[in-house]
């Protein structure tokens, strides 16, 4: 864990916390909340990656914790999480932005080891990280949890794979629960279901779009503005979900 020398000016602080936060989708919400004003919570895999988020960051006002941790693994996340909630006083947002999937994806060639790997850090981490800041949210009465979900967890198909199929379901489901269990205690949920994401991801597919079809993807920054809009909404709206596609859909 390292904490960067930046100090807020008086205001009403916000924390949120951000899985996958060193590339991707994760680091484009960082970017986009810092610039909201929110102190940051930056969870990865790779210490490298994540400095590079807090050095895009470091433009905005707030402070920004890094910690080195594997969603996949519930002993890391728990020790991260211990550390995040000495550093940072409130817990007002998780981003679950963490995700995985593995080049031989198909039923026919799919392997026990893998899958459980993508279910692992898809769907586990999902829960290890939330369950690990629901008691604070619950404690401050307000909170609000975003699952980066996908389109297959709506309607599968055969580019994503079966593992990772099965564990954005679980994750839209995911929070569906949260917002049946946790409304008592101020807390809402919104699963966010995007369709293809200009993202390293894709670079585990079997066939690699073009840099062309990437473009005419979403992009990163599309999904922060989304998580920027749940965020702000005044704690009286939800939004559950949110289906999000590129405006000229591709078949790669």
């Amino acid at each position: 864990m390292e904490m960067s020398d930046e100090t807020s000016e008086a205001r009403e602080r916000r924390t949120a916390v951000i899985t996958g936060a060193g590339s991707g989708v994760g680091r484009a919400i960082a970017v986009r909340l810092s610039g909201d004003g929110w102190d940051l919570a930056l969870i990865g895999r790779t210490r490298s990656r994540i400095e590079e988020t807090v050095t895009s960051c470091r433009q905005n006002i707030g402070q920004f914790g890094s910690y080195d941790c594997d969603v996949g693994n519930a002993t890391e996340v728990a020790t991260a999480a211990t550390a995040i909630l000495s550093d940072f006083p409130r817990v007002d947002a998780v981003i679950n932005a963490a995700g995985e999937n593995i080049s031989q994806r198909s039923l026919d060639v799919l392997m026990v080891d893998d899958f459980e790997r993508v279910i692992r850090t898809n769907l586990n981490g999902s829960f290890f990280v939330l369950r690990e800041f629901l008691p604070r949210m619950r404690s401050q009465k307000s909170g609000t949890i975003i699952n980066i979900v996908s389109d297959v967890g709506l309607l599968a198909n055969p580019k994503a794979g079966t593992a990772y199929v099965a564990s954005k379901f679980g994750q839209g489901a995911m929070i569906q629960s949260i917002n049946h269990e946790e409304q008592a205690h101020g807390i809402r949920a919104c699963a966010l279901f995007p369709g293809d994401i200009n993202t390293p991801l894709l670079d585990k597919r079997a066939h690699p779009p073009s840099e062309e079809a990437r473009l005419k993807m979403l992009q990163t920054e599309d999904l922060s503005e989304c998580v920027s809009l749940v965020l702000n909404l005044p704690a009286r709206a939800v939004v559950e979900q949110i289906v999000i596609r590129p405006r000229f859909p591709s078949s790669t």
